[in-house]
């Protein structure tokens, strides 16, 4: 679901709002932002973004718990926030990294294609390196025998000079992790991403971070002290919260700094449409280190189409669009073809 925020002037700004699953996520969200939060920001004043995140927070922290809906009312609010700072940098006519710190020399953010399934992550791979992918990220999961096996075949189709990583989708329990995490040594990974549950606490984390190969996390976690506590006690060396989800740029830019000041890598979770995609490419060029862009490797009429003109990707590299705000919007012409009456 994509947010469009307008101002007095007639400026506008694009967000974009978490609603992978159930499949009446987008209604929910829709109604949230329609019925509850547009009447709290109607003729209102707002000297930043930050403001009018705060603002919104205040406004709706007791309905929240009663509630007990705070995903749904922080998804709401990251789209609301993420159109707020693409309204700002459009206004300042500035392309959003700038505006949020990052150096004006900055042209691109290196990416690496996700989503690489055993059954067709070799095909996927073979596809990406001819476009000049050099980073990848396999699922895991799937029972030792089965991932050990795939990932030897997708190092036998990137080789060893290729980045490599692995995602387990909070799949195992901490045994399980404990245990096969020593055996993916030998395929130099850069990091195992959500070995166990998010849910987990962060001594757990700690104990896996010590087996040798770096731990990433954060796509699930839903708060800024829960960033700090994966970081300090659960020695999380790779940051990956999701703007879409928690945060929105103000909150993740907070985390991105404070992963940068702790010697971590800030490598933001993304999986989504075009706008939450350019959106955090800009959040990674504005906080700097070395970080990777998420970019799913399987075709998304949503992320292109709504992402429009879609940033070029060269040498393994997402070209930051320069002009003002994102540099995107969403070609709404172009989707109608798929659109239909309910």
């Amino acid at each position: 679901m994509i947010v469009r925020l307008i101002d007095n002037d007639g400026a506008e700004g694009w967000g974009e709002c978490f609603c992978n699953w159930p499949s009446f996520a987008a209604e929910h969200r829709y109604r949230i932002l329609t019925e509850l939060i547009a009447p709290r920001l109607k003729d209102k004043k707002f000297t930043c973004p930050a403001d009018l995140v705060n603002h919104l927070n205040a406004e709706f922290r007791i309905l929240r718990i009663q509630a007990d809906e705070p995903g749904p009312f922080d998804q709401s609010i990251a789209a609301v926030d993420i159109a707020a700072w693409d309204l700002a940098a459009r206004k300042a006519g500035e392309p959003l990294y700038r505006v949020l710190g990052g150096q004006s020399d900055v042209a691109s953010v290196p990416y690496y294609a996700s989503g690489l399934s055993p059954n067709q992550a070799n095909q996927i791979a073979r596809k990406e390196l001819e476009i000049g992918t050099r980073a990848f990220k396999s699922k895991v999961g799937w029972g030792a025998k089965e991932d050990l096996a795939s990932l030897a075949a997708l190092r036998e189709v990137i080789g060893f000079d290729a980045v490599l990583m692995v995602d387990a989708n909070q799949k195992w329990d901490l045994e399980t992790a404990r245990q096969i995490i020593p055996s993916f040594r030998e395929f130099n990974l850069d990091w195992v991403e959500e070995p166990i549950p998010a849910d987990h606490n962060s001594e757990d984390f700690a104990e896996l971070a010590s087996l040798g190969i770096p731990i990433a996390a954060g796509e699930n976690v839903r708060s800024y002290d829960g960033f700090s506590s994966i970081m300090t006690t659960g020695k999380v060396s790779v940051i990956q919260p999701d703007i879409i989800k928690w945060g929105g740029i103000t909150g993740c830019l907070m985390v991105a700094k404070d992963a940068l000041r702790d010697n971590r890598r800030y490598c933001p979770h993304y999986l989504g449409g075009g706008i939450g995609l350019v959106a955090t490419a800009h959040l990674l060029a504005a906080a700097g280190g070395d970080g990777l862009l998420e970019l799913d490797a399987t075709p998304n009429i949503l992320r292109t189409l709504l992402a429009h003109p879609f940033p070029i990707l060269s040498d393994g590299e997402l070209r930051l669009p320069q002009e003002p705000g994102l540099g995107v919007a969403p070609n709404l012409s172009a989707l109608t073809k798929f659109s239909c009456d309910i």
